[in-house]
């Protein structure tokens, strides 16, 4: 029973991480799924999780949210951009996110393509918001596009981070199981 609650653990921790690249929380869900099963799995288990782990993935997961707000954010107002220009190109990364993560299926290599086409087209939907932000705002179209090259590469930089502490926190959550 111990090693079934193992590997269903390691799965569920896989798919929410995954969620990281449509612009959702898997960060902070990898934490809930792993104190879902720390509070289900008794501490005298072969297979159970101990604090330290939980500790590890909390400061983790705070750490990857900082790096995609801070990168998100510094490459708009670097740019001057603004709060509209900001909120638009949340949504269009993650309606690009979404679209990525489907036409990223006809990249022919599997698994690796959706990846992709998510980062791509959630970071080129952060440059259309922006601009499209920052047009209806009355920008001229260079400094519109300035503040969009800035969120598309503040978007792409944030999310490649947060993704790979997320790996992070799949690999301490399997060694914390495993060890």
């Amino acid at each position: 029973m111990g090693i079934a609650l193992a590997i269903t653990l390691v799965l569920g921790v896989l798919v929410v991480w995954s969620l990281n690249l449509v612009g959702m929380p898997g960060n902070w869900l990898i934490l809930a799924v792993v104190l879902l099963y720390a509070t289900l799995v008794p501490s005298e288990s072969a297979f159970d999780i101990g604090s330290g782990v939980l500790i590890g993935l909390l400061l983790l997961a705070g750490i990857g949210e900082a790096v995609e707000f801070l990168a998100s954010a510094l490459g708009a107002s670097q740019a001057g951009g603004s709060r509209r220009g900001a909120v638009l190109s949340m949504i269009g990364s993650v309606v690009g996110a979404f679209v990525g993560l489907f036409a990223g299926v006809a990249i022919p290599v599997p698994l690796l393509g959706p990846v992709v086409g998510a980062l791509v087209c959630a970071s080129v939907g952060a440059l259309v918001g922006a601009v499209l932000g920052e047009q209806w705002k009355g920008q001229d179209l260079d400094q519109s596009m300035r503040v969009g090259h800035a969120a598309f590469w503040g978007r792409l930089v944030g999310t490649v981070g947060k993704i790979l502490l997320g790996a992070y926190m799949v690999m301490l959550v399997i060694a914390g199981v495993v060890f």
